[in-house]
């Protein structure tokens, strides 16, 4: 059975790479550790995972270009016995793919819960005009000119 992708218009061109992420992320996904996402402010982002056990020492935050992957991993402590163990130390990878521009400003752990915070950076509009020559001569004038103007959509 093939998959449909959900970039296969035609007025989306170069959208290859995000499409390959978005599998990759996907495949990885699991439900360990559970995590929110929240605004903070204007332009600001909380990710806060539920980490109950672990210690900075078992956790690791990485930046890879737009990548941001947690990874969690407890040493087991062979001397212990338990007659019951219900809370597993168990490792986990958490990736989260991140917009072009947005900076992870911080990170805090506090009982339990592994903070990271990032900030969107607000974006101006690009302007840029495009000259259209015509049929094979150079011609610099106004009217062979076209005005592309970015515009967000809210």
């Amino acid at each position: 059975m093939s998959r449909v992708s959900m970039f296969n218009s035609p007025l989306l061109l170069g959208f290859d790479q995000l499409e390959r992420t978005l599998d990759r992320l996907a495949k990885n996904a699991e439900g360990y550790p559970p995590y929110n996402i929240e605004r903070i402010g204007e332009n600001g982002l909380r990710i806060t995972l539920a980490v109950a056990g672990f210690t900075s020492d078992d956790l690791a935050i990485e930046l890879v270009e737009n990548q941001l992957m947690v990874r969690g991993k407890q040493v087991d402590e062979g001397d212990r016995i338990f007659l019951h163990r219900g809370i597993a130390a168990r490792q986990f990878q958490r990736a989260f793919m991140l917009a072009d521009g947005i900076e992870v400003v911080g990170a805090r752990l506090d009982n339990g819960l592994l903070s990271i915070d990032l900030v969107r950076p607000v974006l101006e509009p690009k302007i840029r005009t495009i000259r259209i020559e015509a049929g094979g001569r150079d011609v610099a004038s106004p009217d062979n000119t076209i005005d592309i103007t970015a515009r967000r959509s809210r």
